[in-house]
């Protein structure tokens, strides 16, 4: 094909698959995936040469491999394709936006700026006593099969409340604590583990699951570590670590715009 055959919808095909590739990268990146899937990428090239060298004996038993490379990259990226496809129905949330119920529904899914200040205060003070804690506030998705795998609440926000469901002789402190429509739904519920490779090795399963949850849903995540006391807030795959009272509020104000 020549320059001037190119045509404008080979332009567009092109950057839809530049674009697919680059948010496969950023799906896999610091992740185990991410060097079996370079390690694909090296025998597509290689399976390319011989086949351009017209090695007939090696291409057959390349050929052979290619043939079932489909089902071996869904068995190899069971877990990614599985948080794509969740990233994708969770982040764009087709059905609650297409639901009939969606028409006579005015509350929000997260939280008004008047239960901020009680949330910030609540992890302020956790973090002076250092006392674990990991709380999920929702925004366009409510996280409902997560909220069923703990213990329903279903109370209004108070720093109270949540200051004494995160005491560590609480039977409920060890989970995530999911708030959604002004209220605090669920206690003790699990959320998912990431797997990125890049989070200091210093933090533990309750940052693992905040980032967890912020890399499948649209969630923002607040992680208080009983090690350090340190404030950490989780959105959209992204990790902020070692926020003050301020930043910590300013940050859940734009999320819940």
């Amino acid at each position: 094909m020549t320059f001037l055959e190119i045509r404008l919808i080979d332009i567009i095909d092109i950057l839809i698959v530049a674009f697919l590739l680059y948010k496969l990268y950023k799906l896999m990146k610091g992740t185990v995936a991410l060097n079996i899937f370079i390690g694909i990428f090296s025998f597509i090239i290689f399976w390319l040469i011989i086949k351009s060298l017209n090695m007939r004996l090696s291409a057959s038993i390349l050929d052979s491999v290619v043939n079932v490379g489909v089902i071996a990259i869904i068995i190899l990226f069971q877990q990614e394709i599985r948080r794509l496809l969740l990233l994708v129905g969770n982040k764009y949330n087709w059905v609650q936006r297409f639901s009939f119920d969606r028409l006579f529904e005015n509350k929000d899914s997260g939280i008004t700026s008047i239960y901020i200040k009680p949330m910030v205060q609540t992890c302020e003070e956790l973090s002076k006593s250092k006392t674990g804690a990991l709380i999920v506030v929702t925004r366009k998705s409510e996280l409902h099969e997560l909220t069923a795998t703990g213990e329903s609440i279903n109370a209004v926000i108070s720093k109270r409340l949540l200051t004494s469901i995160f005491v560590k002789n609480s039977p409920l402190h060890d989970g995530a604590v999911i708030i959604s429509q002004n209220k605090i739904q669920a206690a003790g519920c699990i959320l998912p583990i990431s797997t990125n490779l890049t989070i200091p090795k210093n933090y533990g399963l309750r940052h693992r699951a905040a980032l967890g949850i912020s890399e499948t849903t649209d969630a923002l995540a607040i992680a208080v570590s009983e090690e350090t006391g340190g404030i950490s807030a989780f959105q959209d795959a992204k990790a902020f670590f070692k926020l003050n009272s301020e930043q910590l509020e300013k940050m859940l104000e734009e999320a819940m715009k």
